[in-house]
């Protein structure tokens, strides 16, 4: 032992001995520069004051370990710093991380070679070579300057070589010690502050450094934390400002490390770094702390787990411990300390996403006033993030309960429990008892749960066997969820809130927890349950009111697209619409995927090729039980058998919404019965994009009829695939060749005989003329198809287009006596109102008409009617084929649904 402790004694004096020396080296090389300086610029040098000036002039920056990953990293926090508007600017560095993976970080290089060391593995010596290779090559591509490179690699080389032989010593004694270990992971801050500064220097700017260890004097607490000397950490501020300041120098400051009263380099333990910028914040009194980071700010839930969690814009410090507690990315309880002494505001953002303006912390959050913004005496605007400013869980918990009738009245017996808990090394998270004394309840760690059961029943293993605690009881598997804001306070109806969003997402709360300060509410769920319960509570404070689960049939191309127009425009309608669409469910001919909550639509595809057999009962019952209060099934097939539910999803009280046009074109008793159900009851049934597309045509037709007008005749381009078709087709081109483009570009179907029989167009007219109340069936309407006789029942569709050629003289010969009498060929469907039919064919029209203008795809309908004369008829022009304004069409009226549900139109 006396060996070792003489050992251990040789290896701190040369530790403390290195340290003089680079201190010694430091203040040569920044006396060397000051001369140099002063030689070149006499008035660069700042007049020596005693005492730094604090207050508002000082804006303090803390940079991450990822934001100093490397040279081009550290050269844009340099930029940033230097264009700092702040009269006084600090900047806060952690040791170099990484940029790209597999990339050594510099902390991690540090511990493990201490490690490796102390169990006498030569490898610790690759961790140093990694270290070396990493600053210098990144010094060599920031310091353009040569004096500079070669000040900072001076310094560097001494201070590896230092700790190679610290090192050398460990490997020979085989261990380490604290001390040792805080005095080796602190030098990554101490080159990555000095290459900051000699970085700002290249760029043309001015910087001094600060080893913090030379300034901030802390002490052990009994937390395992350190607590600050603001009184010796001041003096040693001052004392470094009157001996090295510049005027309008850039102080960079290393961050995580300190200095014991005796001068032993120790660390500011957890988030030491952050913990570094509110400290020398308060130092200086600075106007404002930012920490950068690689988030955009503090979220109001884990955007791992909630797709739609929303970016604060600002926490209360007692929000930010709250939610710091319950495992959120915000700052540690201990970092705000040093802010709220003199209530500077702490910025949270992203080094990576600058527009991002951040989450501030600061000492409270008002609540916006509403005056108004009442209706009726009921509030009206939106309180989203007001009253709630975030949702947290914690997982892998156990909840512990301890009851019986022999508890009530006994005074201490809630002290007996947590000491004896306290003994056992259990942490206790939350804390539940009811008035009645009976039992208490609390939650620990699911890892600490058996030993704090154990040490229970050992301690009360008397009470147990005279029956006065009937039993000790561990429920395993659950999660907590919390509610934090400050605005709760004195709020009414919070809780109920609360709870009623897990009761209508059948969630069961296991225990509550509730302070006095009103600040968070807890509740103890089960484990399997806590997503749906995440996404319903951030529902309920962030989304809307308008809830709505959709189902969707057909995945197909239109389907795809309109998920992913679902996707991006889910931030609009909850923000502006109080709309939240839940897709719960997607089935095929082959395939469903199903979701309890709602199906990330950023992997949906992936997810469904390994879904489970299609099986419409049961995508029909999933979507009816699922959480939300309203459901709308999406029909984006072309499938008459799926058209076949829509009488049993209407009944159900299902909303359906479909481009399909199989159930309102065929049998002509189905479609009146799914008309009555839609009148008769509060079920909507919406199918604008079964004509038009995206094109307002059916509304319009409706909103004629509501207004008392008399339609006498709908005429019209129905097809955007014939309308490319003969909007393309000129003199001296084949239409052959232009069907095959169509099809080359997907203007057609699989089959372009699909859309050259004219049927497609049929469908619409027929869809039409019901519309205007004729009772006309799909077989009523007289259609001139293109696809040559010959060729129908031919059996592939490589064998059409081969054969097709051989039939373009018809069409040419029509073309050409179109064009002598210059006129042009259109397929058009036609409803005669008056007549009471209506026919799909082939006519000529005049090279004025507006039929004759389209371009591309467009399709084009004119509406004849008591108010809209031939004279002057009303028409309406637009794309009317392709995924896109097909599926924007099922958009806007799965939209209708709804504001018919009473989201805001």
């Amino acid at each position: 032992p006396g060996t070792a402790r003489r050992m251990m004694s040789s290896m701190h004096a040369p530790m403390f001995a290195a340290r003089a020396r680079v201190g010694s080296n430091r203040r040569e090389l920044s006396s060397s520069r000051a001369c140099a300086r002063r030689s070149a610029r006499s008035s660069a040098v700042r007049r020596v004051v005693a005492v730094i000036p604090r207050g508002g002039d000082w804006d303090v920056h803390k940079f991450g370990g990822t934001c100093v990953g490397s040279a081009e990293r550290i050269s844009g926090v340099c930029d940033l710093l230097m264009k700092n508007d702040s009269p006084l600017t600090m900047g806060i560095v952690s040791a170099m991380g990484v940029a790209n993976k597999g990339e050594p970080k510099v902390t991690d290089c540090l511990i493990n070679a201490t490690n490796m060391a102390a169990a006498r593995d030569d490898a610790y010596m690759i961790e140093l070579d990694k270290l070396e290779d990493k600053h210098v090559t990144t010094a060599k591509a920031l310091l353009t300057d040569k004096a500079e490179y070669d000040a900072y690699i001076a310094a560097f080389n001494e201070e590896l070589s230092d700790l190679k032989s610290m090192f050398k010593a460990i490997r020979i004694v085989g261990c380490s010690t604290e001390a040792f270990a805080d005095f080796v992971v602190g030098h990554g801050e101490l080159w990555t502050a000095r290459l900051c500064a000699a970085t700002i220097r290249c760029k043309g700017g001015k910087a001094v450094w600060i080893d913090a260890r030379d300034i901030l004097v802390v002490t052990e607490a009994e937390d395992g934390g350190v607590d600050v000397n603001y009184h010796l950490s001041n003096e040693n501020l001052d004392k470094w400002y009157a001996a090295n300041m510049q005027e309008g120098a850039i102080v960079m400051v290393t961050g995580f490390i300190a200095r014991t009263p005796e001068g032993v380099p120790t660390t500011l333990k957890r988030n030491g770094s952050d913990y570094s910028a509110t400290i020398f914040g308060a130092l200086t009194q600075s106007r404002n702390i930012t920490i950068w980071t690689d988030v955009d700010g503090v979220y109001s839930a884990d955007p791992r787990r909630v797709k739609g969690a929303k970016c604060l814009s600002s926490l209360s410090y007692n929000e930010a411990w709250e939610l710091s507690y319950f495992g959120a990315n915000v700052l540690h309880p201990r970092t705000t300390l040093p802010a709220m002494k003199y209530n500077i505001p702490v910025t949270i953002r992203n080094y990576f996403n600058l527009s991002a303006p951040g989450t501030s912390i600061g000492m409270t959050c008002t609540l916006p006033a509403s005056e108004g913004n009442k209706v009726g005496g009921f509030e009206t605007r939106d309180m989203s993030g007001e009253l709630v400013k975030g949702i947290a869980t914690i997982d892998e918990i156990a909840l512990i309960n301890v009851e019986g009738t022999g508890m009530v009245g006994v005074p201490g017996t809630a002290s007996s429990v947590f000491n004896c808990v306290k003994e056992a090394g259990c942490n206790v998270v939350m804390i539940s008892q009811a008035s009645s004394e009976h039992s208490i309840c609390f939650a620990v760690r699911a890892h600490e749960a058996q030993l704090a059961v154990t040490a229970l029943n050992k301690r009360f293993e008397k009470a147990i066997a005279a029956s006065r605690i009937s039993r000790i009881h561990c429920m395993e598997d659950c999660s907590i969820l919390a509610i934090v804001g400050q605005n709760m306070c004195a709020t009414p109806g919070v809780s109920a809130m609360l709870f009623e969003a897990l009761a209508q997402s059948a969630v069961n709360v296991i225990a509550i927890a509730q302070g006095a300060s009103e600040y968070n509410i807890t509740v103890v769920v089960s484990k399997k349950d806590v997503n749906k319960a995440l996404q319903a509570v951030h529902g309920r404070f962030y989304l809307s009111k308008t809830a709505i689960s959709v189902g969707l049939v057909g995945p197909g191309l239109v389907g795809k697209t309109l998920l992913r127009q679902i996707k991006e425009q889910l931030a609009t309608l909850q923000e502006e619409f109080q709309v939240e669409l839940r897709t719960v469910a997607i089935t095929g001919g082959r395939k469903m995927l199903l979701s309890d909550t709602t199906i990330d639509l950023d992997n949906w595809e992936s997810e469904y090729a390994e879904g489970s057999p299609a099986d419409m009962a049961a995508f029909t019952q999933h979507v009816l039980d699922s959480e939300a209060p309203n459901q709308i099934i999406v029909d984006c097939s072309a499938s008459g058998e799926v058209a076949g539910y829509y009488k049993e999803w209407l009944s159900k009280g299902l909303h359906v919404v479909t481009p399909n046009k199989k159930a309102n074109s065929e049998d002509l008793a189905y479609y009146k019965e799914l008309r009555s159900i839609q009148r008769n009851s509060y079920t909507h049934y919406f199918y604008e994009a079964t004509v038009g597309a995206g094109l307002p045509v059916i509304s319009t037709l409706r909103s004629l009829l509501d207004a008392g007008d008399k339609v006498e005749k709908i005429e019209g381009i129905f097809s955007g695939t014939l309308s490319y078709i003969f909007n393309t087709l000129e003199p001296g081109v084949a239409f052959s060749d232009i069907v095959a483009q169509a099809k080359e570009a997907g203007y057609t179907e699989p089959d372009p005989r699909d859309d050259l029989s004219g049927t497609d167009v049929a469908r619409k007219v027929t869809i039409l003329a019901r519309e205007c109340g004729l009772d006309l069936e799909l077989s009523d309407i007289p259609v001139q198809s293109l696809v040559p006789e010959p060729l129908r029942e031919t059996d592939s569709v490589e064998t059409f287009m081969k054969e097709l050629p051989k039939f373009d003289d018809d069409i040419k010969k029509q073309q050409e006596e179109a064009a002598a009498a210059g006129e042009v060929l259109r397929f058009v469907g036609v409803v005669d109102v008056k007549a009471k039919k209506g026919s799909v064919e082939l006519r000529r029209y005049p090279k004025d008409h507006p039929f004759a203008q389209l371009k591309g795809s467009d399709n084009i309908m004119s509406f004849t009617s008591r108010y809209y004369t031939p004279a002057g008829p009303l028409v309406i022009r637009g794309p009317g084929a392709g995924a896109e304004v097909t599926a924007g069409g099922v958009f806007g009226d799965i939209l209708r649904v709804c504001a018919y549900l009473g989201a805001p139109s």
